[in-house]
């Protein structure tokens, strides 16, 4: 397992303010000034327990739109399993703090904080953003979780992307306990890409769109992450998800399908759904009704993305499959996960929560 350098027993130390063992702490940690002279300042709560263990960082709004995980840390630092804590949490809700006030994907320079990891201490505002977080979270951690959602106008199948040979992150996205993990290759300055250079396990969770709170996402974002910590020893059992009663899909590859003309889409395909090569996921047409034309798969597999503005550009990105046979079994997996955290058939948008929620 990866450890940090602190000495047990000793307070972790994160923008100068020190934590022991059995304490938490809210620590603002300095990123900039706004053009008015207010501080704008990254939020870190600090949770940790009587004993030493694994130290695992949860964090959100990388891309400051992506509000989604948000709320699962919001949830998570309330749940009743972190007072009996073996370890600690470092919870970090907004990392991206500009986007995030501005609605944003991007910081104020438009550039995407998760190409700019590891960062630089005298670089771009969001190289020093980057670098702040490596440097006081990171560093401090063993572990991490990394939650993003869709884009704008993009809904996302919650699954796992990883990308590594170590046995210990493929436990860690299988007992996450959802019903995809996808091998997705690391992006040049992305945060996954910097943890897995340190040699620390890390998984990025995607599930819901961006500027929405998505109640099944954040279902399955909050169980899975209290399934790795009942993995890390750091919760008892009795807090564990029962989501999946079979092993998770795994898929090696994934393929975007794009709008060939402009027009309107008229959907017929829905998240989670299972699609084979060839099948019509939706027609994109002028306004008369008129000219339509097929958008049908290109191989076999799980839709794990689509689009929910129906008005389209050629080459937009409609659909994004995750590559895999379909079978009874994904069929079964799949509405076992549905069933297990409440969510409407096939993850369809269009479809409310339940009139009682």
């Amino acid at each position: 397992m990866t450890t940090t350098a602190r000495a047990s027993g000793e307070p972790m130390v994160i923008g100068g303010t020190a934590v022991p063992l059995g304490e938490s702490r809210s620590i603002d940690l300095p990123v900039s000034r706004l053009v008015t002279h207010t501080e704008m300042t990254m939020p870190v709560r600090v949770v940790r327990g009587a004993r030493e263990g694994p130290s695992l960082f949860v964090c959100a709004a990388v891309h400051g739109d992506e509000i989604c995980g948000v709320e699962i840390i919001r949830r998570l630092l309330s749940h009743k399993a972190l007072t009996e804590l073996t370890g600690t949490i470092i919870a970090v809700p907004v990392v991206n703090v500009f986007g995030f006030i501005a609605h944003s994907r991007y910081l104020p320079d438009r550039r995407d904080l998760n190409r700019m990891f590891p960062g630089s201490e005298r670089g771009s505002l969001a190289a020093r953003l980057a670098h702040l977080f490596m440097s006081e979270v990171v560093a401090n951690a063993t572990h991490g979780i990394d939650i993003h959602t869709g884009a704008l106008h993009r809904a996302n199948l919650p699954h796992v992307r990883v990308r590594s040979q170590t046995a210990e992150t493929w436990k860690l996205a299988e007992v996450f306990g959802v019903p995809l993990v996808l091998q997705s290759d690391l992006r040049d300055g992305s945060l996954r890409e910097a943890v897995a250079q340190m040699g620390k396990p890390v998984l990025m969770f995607e599930a819901g769109e961006a500027l929405r709170f998505d109640e099944w996402a954040i279902k399955a974002g909050l169980s899975g992450v209290l399934n790795v910590m009942v993995h890390l020893g750091m919760i008892g059992p009795e807090h564990a998800s029962r989501t999946l009663d079979r092993p998770p899909v795994y898929a090696e590859s994934s393929t975007w399908v794009r709008a060939q003309e402009s027009g309107i889409v008229h959907s017929e395909c829905v998240l989670g759904a299972t699609v084979q090569k060839g099948e019509r996921l939706a027609t994109v047409g002028d306004p008369f009704g008129e000219n339509e034309i097929d958008v049908v798969a290109p191989c076999d597999g799980i839709v794990v993305g689509r689009s929910n503005i129906p008005l389209v550009y050629e080459g937009d990105a409609l659909f994004h499959i995750a590559r895999v046979t379909p079978t009874a079994d994904i069929e079964q997996s799949l509405a076992a996960f549905q069933s297990a955290i409440g969510a409407p058939d096939r993850f369809d948008p269009e479809d409310g929560p339940p009139s009682e929620m």
